[in-house]
Parts: structure tokens; sequence; C-alpha cells
């Protein structure tokens, strides 16, 4: 049950935004919504999310994934993340824990992480600065240990 609340609310959102914004409400766009939080979790390119609409016999372009995910990232649904020399990846954010990334330099893998410490600095930076943070990223670039390995 709480699956379909959650995608009734992620839908409300997008069709709020879209009403707001004087913007269609196609069926590609709800389409591509719904494909992107049928996903498990992790990260998404436009290309594996092209290929995955197209296996399942949608009929949208890169040209409107590309469109979308702007629509998606205003609507504060989706983030767009440059991981090194990597193309936009692309992960989904609503009721998502927050979290940052290790991102290995030699393979480019993506580890996510939490610590909590991470919150607290971010909070004792915003009252001391007296500024109000909206969220944040986090990048930590190095070599993963499955290329440690494979450099020995």
């Amino acid at each position: 049950m709480e699956s379909k609340n959650h995608n009734s609310r992620i839908r409300e959102i997008l069709s709020d935004y879209l009403e707001k914004n004087n913007l269609r409400k196609t069926v590609e766009r709800f389409a591509i919504l719904d494909e992107i939080y049928s996903k498990p979790t992790g990260h998404f390119d436009i290309e594996s999310l092209y290929v995955s609409m197209k296996n399942k016999n949608y009929r949208v372009s890169r040209a409107t994934l590309y469109n979308s995910m702007d629509i998606l990232i205003d609507a504060g649904l989706v983030s767009r993340h440059q991981f090194g020399k990597n193309l936009g990846i692309y992960e989904k954010v609503f009721e998502r824990s927050q979290h940052d990334h290790l991102i290995c330099s030699n393979c480019g893998k993506v580890t996510e992480f939490c610590d909590p410490r991470i919150i607290e600095i971010e909070n004792s930076v915003s009252k001391s600065n007296n500024f109000k943070i909206s969220h944040h990223s986090l990048y930590f670039y190095g070599i993963c240990s499955d290329c440690q390995i494979t450099k020995i």
C-alpha cells in the first residue's frame, strides 16, 4: 500500500509542477517518471533508460528523455551527477535518504555511503554562517578496492 501512496505522491508532484509551469501533462512524461521510480535504487544514464523503455515498447526518443530529465530535476524528483569524465548520471531523489558518493578514478564505479558526521558538519556550517542549506553533494575520488587489487 505504501508503494501505491509513494507512486501517487510522485505523480502528484510532477502534475503540480507541470501545471504551475504551464507545461503539458503528457503520457510520456508520466511513463518516464514511472520507469525511473520502478527501478530499485542506484544511478542510471539516459541510454540505459532509453533501452529499458524501448524494451517495454514505450515510444520515446532520447531527446524526450533529456527534456524530461530537466523537468524532473526542476520538480525535485531526480538529480543529475557528473562523476569525473562520465556523462551525466541521474538518480531518483524523492524520499531518498541523504547519501554521498565514492567514485573510482580508474573504473568509474560509484559507491554510495552515509556518515551522520557529514550532517552534523552541514548543520554546524549552516548555523555558524546563518545560511539555510537546501541540499549538498559530496564526492570523494580515489581507487576502489577492486582496482587496488588489480594494480598490485
